[in-house]
């Protein structure tokens, strides 16, 4: 049965105090830490968690594995693809052990969750030291201590496999370190209830929980008093906070405005969103609140209801594009994004066609478009599942394509226009050296001076792309 477990003051001193023993342990020289992380936004929240937790323990940063003594791999299991890519690159860490036998490894996030890749990496990757899942991120100074104590103690690794099913932990009060000064992740719940058939999220993140209202705008004053310019609000499925908090219920679309009036000059965004919970009510807010971009990611998967029904999605194609056209009559000017799934198990060309004619329909911005990936333990992988993967690459070719002529479309429409954008970094490329994001999230190229990046700009578009706007300063 799920339960909430909140982590106390004591259990997070605790760590501190484990932080103080690593420091001790490895003061004799610089040490050095990478991270390493795979996934979706979540994971990158998680990531910069851990190298908050490693930088407390006195660890360096560092993006070369030759050079680190700690290389903690935060692990995506949503797709296939993701987890050989992360196995080839974890198994290449055992050259890496060899010039260095001191390094310690870790394997976290979703994969190592999971029982078998957790049993695969104990008998088959003898080089990983320790094995934690995103419920144990909070504790990871504990866990690496025992790695550095059992090694002291024994003479040779003793291995620490933590990853069990600690479902329902909310921490707060964890260090960070931003990857960027200009852009921030800020989580407000964890896991997810909805069990499509296809997705391993609940079983490795959990069911949903949801952190309280006063933390969530402590942590926005925060960011927007250290000078963040975009604020992304992270959830499984967003629109579903505020689950199981009690007295503290604040639904999404009124946290969304209590953000939005915190003082100070920053955009807000949040994903993801699932399409039966997205309301009226959020359109408006967004609408509404001067800080919020008007930007939705809405994820259709797929545009036929028997396909849909599969999935347990719980809405269908007309309800899905009520709430579209809703949202578009709220913001005229919404850029819209989503996921599609191509090749469901007993999906056919009939149902695929429904998938390109709701694309048709709907324009996407963008779209996220993927194969279907059987995920273990999952519904979905006991299902039969016909069609060919060379049918199903042949779908997703047609897709792209579609995909690709209205993106291309869609951004000739904004040449000639001038957009507030904000600078967020170089592009390693000239003539246009700069990139920066219009509130829609479209991606412009600028010629300008690096000093700009992390401020407000306004840029006229001069020509685009199917990929990319670019424009000059204004």
């Amino acid at each position: 049965m799920y339960t909430r477990r909140e982590i106390g003051p004591q259990e997070l001193e605790a760590q501190d105090v484990y932080c103080e023993k690593i420091k001790q342990a490895i003061a004799s020289r610089p040490h050095y830490a990478m991270v390493d992380t795979y996934g979706c936004q979540q994971n990158e929240s998680d990531s910069e968690i851990l190298r908050g937790w490693l930088a407390q323990c006195g660890y360096l940063p560092t993006d070369d594995p030759a050079r680190a003594d700690v290389i903690a791999v935060n692990t995506c299991a949503v797709r296939e693809h993701a987890e050989l890519r992360v196995l080839g690159n974890v198994g290449s860490l055992a050259h890496a052990r060899e010039r260095n036998p001191e390094l310690i490894v870790c394997v976290g996030g979703c994969m190592a969750q999971q029982e078998r890749m957790k049993n695969r990496l104990r008998d088959s990757f003898r080089m990983v030291d320790l094995v934690f899942g995103p419920h144990e991120v909070w504790q990871f100074p504990e866990l690496l201590w025992q790695v550095i104590e059992r090694h002291g103690r024994r003479g040779n690794k003793s291995r620490v496999i933590a990853a069990a099913p600690s479902d329902g932990v909310v921490a707060e009060g964890l260090p960070r370190r931003w990857d960027s000064e200009v852009k921030a992740w800020l989580s407000i719940m964890n896991g997810c209830d909805n069990f499509c058939t296809y997705c391993i999220v609940p079983y490795v993140r959990g069911r949903e929980r949801s952190r309280r209202p006063a933390d969530i705008l402590a942590e926005a004053r925060e960011l927007a008093a250290a000078g963040y310019k975009d604020i992304t609000l992270l959830g499984q499925n967003v629109n579903s906070y505020g689950k199981g908090l009690g007295e503290d219920k604040m639904d999404f679309p009124d946290l969304l405005r209590a953000i939005s009036d915190i003082p100070g000059d920053f955009r807000l965004r949040f994903m993801t969103s699932h399409p039966k919970d997205a309301t009226e009510k959020l359109f408006r807010a967004m609408a509404e609140s001067e800080k919020c971009a008007h930007q939705l990611h809405l994820p259709v998967q797929c545009g036929s209801d028997r396909i849909l029904k599969a999935m347990n999605r719980h809405y269908d194609r007309a309800a899905y594009l009520e709430k579209v056209a809703m949202a578009r009559e709220y913001m005229p000017d919404l850029v819209l994004t989503t996921d599609i799934i191509v090749g469901f198990p007993g999906e056919t060309e009939a149902d695929f066609r429904e998938t390109l004619d709701i694309v048709e329909q709907v324009r996407y911005d963008a779209m996220f478009t993927f194969i279907y990936s059987p995920r273990a333990g999952t519904p979905a992988a006991e299902m039969d599942d016909p069609v060919p993967r060379a049918e199903k690459q042949v779908w997703f070719d047609q897709l792209l394509a579609v995909a690709n002529r209205i993106s291309e479309e869609k951004h000739a429409a904004y040449v000639g226009r001038t957009f507030r954008v904000l600078v967020d970094g170089e592009t390693g490329a000239e003539p246009y050296n700069l990139s920066s994001r219009t509130a829609g999230g479209r991606l412009v190229h600028l010629r300008g001076d690096p000093s700009l990046i992390g401020r407000f700009a306004d840029a006229k578009i001069t020509s685009s792309t199917t990929w990319a706007l670019y424009g000059e300063l204004v």
